[in-house]
């Protein structure tokens, strides 16, 4: 008796439009192109995620001394490398494996992103409450995304014009205006300015969720007309 071979899952349209895509895409090509040929994808994977576990460090470390933001800085970059390589590497060397790589990938991503955001949120430059509010928009983006992968065969990877590079460095800059200004006093409700800045930005992540969640709705609607009226209809 021979074991059947497993179905091969469907192709997955990779929807990327952010600003620095292109040039992304080039510069991933040339580093695929160079990597040595026992840096495998997983490795680049764990090393990603080793760097979120630097960042939500220096971060809380940042309560005692404002420096270690400049590991958190140096971490962002550790982080871009190994999430961006790791898919890029299995595509180029074709030794891709769709459902093993895709959820190893995102459940990493959902935890990274809660340990750098957390993190943001235990330093003393950012509330928690606000920190979390981020997080929350973050996840509602992801739970949309991954829908959208099952009913439309679709994988959004950005909004608009912003995708998780242009996220990472908008965190950058922010470390780096924590570092330049120290922490701040409270402006508005006991809000800091960096409460100010990061609160719009988890606000129109969910904003983002249900606009999207309604554009998707109103699309598969018009794939799927109702029989609802039909089958009343019928005698």
């Amino acid at each position: 008796m021979t074991a059947e071979t497993p179905a091969k899952p469907p192709a997955i349209d990779r929807i990327q439009d952010n600003v620095l895509a292109r040039a992304e895409r080039r510069l991933l090509t040339w580093l695929c192109a160079r990597l040595p040929g026992w840096v495998t994808p997983d490795m680049l994977t764990w090393l990603a995620m080793a760097a979120a576990f630097v960042i939500f460090g220096a971060y809380v470390l940042s309560n005692y001394d404002h420096d270690w933001l400049w590991l958190a800085v140096a971490a962002y970059f550790v982080h871009w490398f190994g999430d961006s390589l790791d898919g890029s590497l299995a595509r180029f060397r074709g030794i891709e494996r769709p459902r093993y790589g895709y959820f190893l990938d995102h459940s990493c991503d959902g935890l990274a992103t809660l340990l750098v955001v957390a993190g943001i949120g235990l330093s003393p430059f950012v509330h928690l409450e606000v920190a979390l509010i981020a997080v929350a928009g973050y996840l509602l983006l992801s739970i949309n995304a991954f829908l959208s992968v099952r009913v439309l065969g679709e994988m959004k990877l950005s909004y608009g014009t912003f995708g998780p590079t242009e996220i990472r460095l908008l965190l950058v800059g922010l470390t780096l205006a924590m570092l330049t200004f120290g922490e701040s006093e409270g402006i508005w409700l006991g809000m800091t300015g960096y409460d100010l800045f990061a609160l719009p930005i988890g606000l129109i992540l969910i904003a983002l969720f249900v606009i999207q969640t309604a554009t998707t709705a109103r699309r598969l609607s018009a794939m799927e007309p109702s029989r609802n009226e039909e089958w009343r209809r019928k005698p």
